[in-house]
């Protein structure tokens, strides 16, 4: 199992103060024979629907030395996970989470 980003338990907390049910820590990932995992899977009941809403939450804290780099690779996995989860047929949203300085810092910011 790959080390959890120093966010994770942050991400974690707030989504069960939320409302949200944590169903999966990690959330399992296959495409072929490989196997992977996103850091979190969880739900929660739409009231009004009396349906589950469902998630999937890859969490990324920027800490490396290229800000760039860091967007490269998360946007990366990002869009691997959303094909993986398209392909098992997992009805999930996907939701990349980055703190507010990240954020406003690198997610904000024009790219050409």
């Amino acid at each position: 199992m790959s080390a959890r980003d120093i966010y994770h338990n942050t991400v974690r907390l707030a989504l069960e103060k939320d409302g949200w049910t944590i169903t999966h820590d990690p959330f399992p990932l296959q495409i072929g024979k490989k196997r992977l995992s996103a850091d979190l899977g969880a739900e929660r009941l739409i009231s009004a629907e009396k349906e589950l809403q469902k998630i999937v939450v890859e969490v990324k804290s920027f800490v490396g030395q290229s800000d760039v780099k860091d967007l490269q690779q998360a946007l990366g996995q990002y869009v691997l996970y959303s094909q993986i989860l398209n392909q098992m047929e997992v009805k999930r949203v996907l939701y990349l989470a980055v703190s507010q300085p990240t954020f406003n810092s690198v997610f904000t910011i024009e790219l050409g």
